[in-house]
């Protein structure tokens, strides 16, 4: 039998307590024993291993390898370069896993609280980590709750749970024992959970659970769990190793083939590493870092903040967002949406007898400057007959009829009743759920209609509260006010819900459009969560509605069967969200999760990617999660979606640029002896290429403007790979062909007794130029796209040249690089070559449309 299910007799006896609470001597003991109440969490990494981690990428070891081997033949300058790369990397690693680490100690500060303990028969203060299991705690409104705790005694005690459940409108606490098994925390009425905050009335408890044995200390245990790595580092990781295993293992042929044919080993050893240098993309890493970051910059503008690069990436690869209803696809706020008052003769002859009591049985205030201040329900009240009449029409009716009296709202009874003068008799006004006015009807046969139109409204997902007065001929004592909620004339009935943002619809279907399933994840009532979900789009028929309690039930098996079926997720536990994420994943999904309570903390940190909300999120879930929405807007995620994609189009175009260039300096180096010509470049070609030639255009493409189908295609499979799509192909063949013609330069120019060497180095780098123009898109053709649409581009190419014109002409350049300057007819040859590749790629556009057509 769990804690909600025990008589309170009984629990005392288990935890060996009493209502005068636990002797001092008592108490220490207990804190020995079970520690004090706080999170704890696993023992840290030092910082010198969170560091070093950082190199244990099998890319990262073969780049250290070459730049060591470099030093060991003397080209100091390519050691340089590459370790550069190399510790700035890890040092952006370090700092984005170090910032991971606060999720932790924003849970301890969400719950470092004094609490009023009753201890040796006294009230005392406590900070709340000195509280054992079996204390009496003493709670009321504006207390943060310091620990589990079965409640003993209530007094209109309402808790706000929404951090923990979801759940949009404060809950009402009793006391008594409830029957159920396998309920949910929500449902959980007469226990308060550590982290919620009391919004209402007063109540006493006893302490059920302290530190990590809470509700949110599951939670906390959660989040110890190792994220899971990003589509793009999974993506980066096959990545490297394929193109290091080949490089490898084309050196090691290139070396094998020159010893066997009895070269000189140090000249083959230098070749071979200089192929090494060629083909290892070296700024890779750091170019993908920018372009992250650029991504991030862009997003922080659209109300977006990344707290992890990868993360850019991956919104553009999820299939699955998981959402929260309250406050994220919701604005958080009741809001009534129709009121049905009955025909009878009012009170008065403005208002009808609904208006007058919406305007009068609450407990809002209105301020000075006419704001209404108070509970979420009785606020929708208040500011719906505002729009409906004035302030002066308020202050009006509050003035005529005054309130001399209150009975207070209770979960038993489920009404409230306010007493007001009303000339020279009373007027009592009561306000309630539908089944909890209608049994105090006079008119029983009213009541049954009541309670049937209420049930329909309610499965639509509206709150109802019914409304019913009478006029007595005066204020009877205080002590006989239980016997005025009866024989009430009934009034009617508003409808309220949690409204749908304005943009949330049209951000659901560009989701669905762009092969995106959204899901709502919520602690609401079911036919609450499901009314909502089909408004916005996310429910439609024969989708599936599961419960935390019919998900308890199923096994993983049976789970996985069903779980891309499930469109709303009701009533759903903190751990039952995190299974959700990773069933999800396991059905091979990109899941994403969006949140804002301490309850979503985990499956943020699980999912591929996390979402927290930046207004009404905790801290707790931002540091959790890896993108933040400033605006707590769904359509922001949506421009996220797309920058996502985006980002990694570009990513895709500047490894195809890179590889394709770094290609055809393998295929240049590795073929020239095979054909006799002699080496064709020197080391530092390689490098000024690999950092000039290649670095500034790529970087430049992380501006490149998004496909016009971006948004209609689906997300990419999870193990696609980076060369799918045609890439692999076009490195190929491009790399092949700009290789032919800087052979053929070579040659010719040998030929010609023209600066051969210096021509193929110009080859080289203005094919690749050229090449960079060609692949901005790969469906447009460039003068269709536009010379001016990536001005970047534009300037780091009309750069490039100019370098590379001053490596070629400049004498101090000359001796840096052992080039000399050309003839005219030399440089127009070279330029003739690399138009060349252009024209062949611009070829490959025309070709795939035919294709497709």
């Amino acid at each position: 039998m769990t804690f909600y299910q025990q008589p309170i007799s009984e629990l005392f006896r288990e935890f060996k307590s009493q209502k005068t609470g636990l002797t001092t001597y008592e108490a220490e003991k207990r804190i020995v024993e079970f520690g004090a109440n706080a999170l704890q969490e696993k023992k840290k990494k030092p910082i010198w291993l969170v560091f070093l981690a950082q190199f244990k990428d099998f890319m990262i070891l073969i780049l250290a390898a070459a730049a060591v081997v470099s030093g060991i033949v003397g080209d100091l300058t390519d050691t340089i370069i590459i370790l550069v790369i190399i510790v700035l990397n890890a040092v952006l690693g370090f700092v984005q896993e170090y910032r991971a680490e606060k999720a932790m100690d924003s849970l301890k500060k969400l719950t470092e609280t004094q609490t009023k303990v009753i201890r040796d028969g006294q009230t005392i203060s406590l900070p709340s980590k000195a509280l054992v299991p079996g204390d009496m705690i003493l709670l009321e409104a504006g207390n943060m709750v310091p620990a589990d705790a079965r409640l003993i005694e209530t007094f209109s005690f309402k808790i706000d749970e929404s951090s923990l459940t979801g759940e949009s409108v404060p809950i009402d606490k009793s006391s008594g024992p409830i029957s159920a098994e396998n309920l949910s925390p929500g449902d959980q009425l007469n226990i308060a959970f550590k982290g919620t905050l009391v919004t209402n009335g007063r109540a006493t408890g006893l302490v059920i659970g302290t530190g990590m044995k809470t509700e949110i200390g599951k939670i906390a245990g959660l989040l110890q769990e190792n994220p899971p790595i990003t589509p793009l580092q999974q993506r980066m990781a096959r990545f490297g190793k394929v193109i290091s295993y080949l490089i490898l293992g084309i050196c090691a042929l290139l070396f094998v083939a020159g010893w066997a044919r009895g070269e000189d080993i140090y000249q083959v050893l230098l070749l071979s590493i200089s192929l090494a240098v060629a083909a290892i993309p070296e700024a890779l890493p750091a170019l993908i870092t920018i372009a992250l970051s650029l991504g991030a910059g862009r997003l922080a503008k659209k109300q977006a903040l990344i707290r992890k690069l990868p993360a850019v990436e991956s919104l553009g690869s999820v299939s699955y967002i998981c959402t929260d209803k309250t406050g994220t696809l919701t604005q958080n706020k009741m809001t009534v949406v129709a009121s049905h008052p009955i025909d009878t003769p009012g009170l008065f002859t403005d208002f009808s007898n609904l208006q007058v009591a919406m305007g009068l049985c609450h407990d809002v205030h209105v301020d000075k400057k006419g704001r209404p201040e108070g509970e979420a329900t009785e606020l929708a009240l208040v500011e719906d007959f505002l729009e409906t009449f004035s302030l002066e029409a308020y202050e009006r009716l509050s003035g005529e009829i005054p309130r001399i009296g209150e009975i207070p709202f209770d979960s038993e009874r489920k009404r409230m009743s306010t007493l007001h003068q009303f000339g020279d008799q009373v007027l009592v006004l009561c306000k309630g759920a539908s089944e909890a006015i209608s049994e105090i009807l006079k008119d029983q046969n009213l009541a049954k209609e009541v309670e049937e139109s209420s049930e329909n409204l309610a499965a639509k997902g509206q709150r109802i509260l019914a409304f019913a007065g009478k006029v007595i001929p005066s204020l009877p004592n205080e002590a006989e006010w239980a016997g005025l909620e009866a024989e009430l004339e009934y009034f009617g009935k508003v409808a309220m819900i949690d409204p749908p943002r304005e943009t949330v619809k049209t951000s659901i279907h560009e989701c669905i459009a762009a092969g995106i399933k959204p899901v709502m994840i919520t602690g609401d009532h079911p036919a609450t969560a499901r009314a909502i979900a089909e408004e916005v789009g996310i429910w439609k028929e024969g989708d599936l509605v599961l419960t935390g309690a019919e998900l308890g039930n199923l096994n993983e098996e049976e789970f996985e069967k069903i779980v891309e079926q499930v469109s709303v997720y009701a009533r759903v536990a903190p751990e039952q969200k995190l299974r959700i994420v990773q069933t999800l994943q396991r059905k091979g999904h990109f899941a994403a999760m969006t949140g804002d309570g301490v309850n979503d903390a985990p499956s943020l940190k699980a999912a591929t990617i996390g979402v927290a909300m930046g207004i009404a999120g905790t801290d707790v879930s931002k540091e959790a999660a890896h993108l933040i929405l400033l605006d707590d807007n769904f359509s922001t995620i949506v421009k996220a979606v797309k920058e996502g994609r985006r980002i990694y189009d570009n990513i895709r175009k500047f490894i195809k640029y890179i590889m394709t260039c770094n290609g055809a300096e393998i295929w240049v180096i590795g073929l020239a002896p095979f054909l006799g010509l002699p080496n064709p470049l020197l080391p530092i070609h390689i490098l000024w290429i690999n950092l000039v030639t290649d670095g500034l255009p790529a970087l430049a493409l992380a501006g490149e403007k998004p496909e016009k189908d971006l948004m209609h295609r689906p997300p990419r499979p999870p193990k696609q790979s980076l060369f799918a799509e045609g890439v692999g192909y076009h490195i190929v063949w491009v790399g092949m062909l700009m290789a032919g013609v800087t052979i053929f330069t070579q040659h010719w120019a040998i030929r010609q007794d023209w600066h051969w060497q210096t021509m193929v180095f110009s080859v080289l780098s203005f094919s690749q130029l050229a090449h960079v123009m060609a692949v901005r898109s790969d469906r447009t053709f460039l003068f269709k796209q536009g010379f001016l649409s990536n001005k970047p581009l534009l300037i780091s190419v009309g750069l490039t040249m100019v370098l590379q014109l001053g490596v070629i002409y400049l004498p101090f350049m000359n001796d840096i690089f052992r080039t000399r300057p050309l003839e005219l007819v030399e440089l127009l040859f070279c330029g003739a070559m690399a138009l060349i590749v252009f024209h062949a790629v611009e070829m490959e556009k025309w070709i795939r449309t035919l294709i497709k057509k």
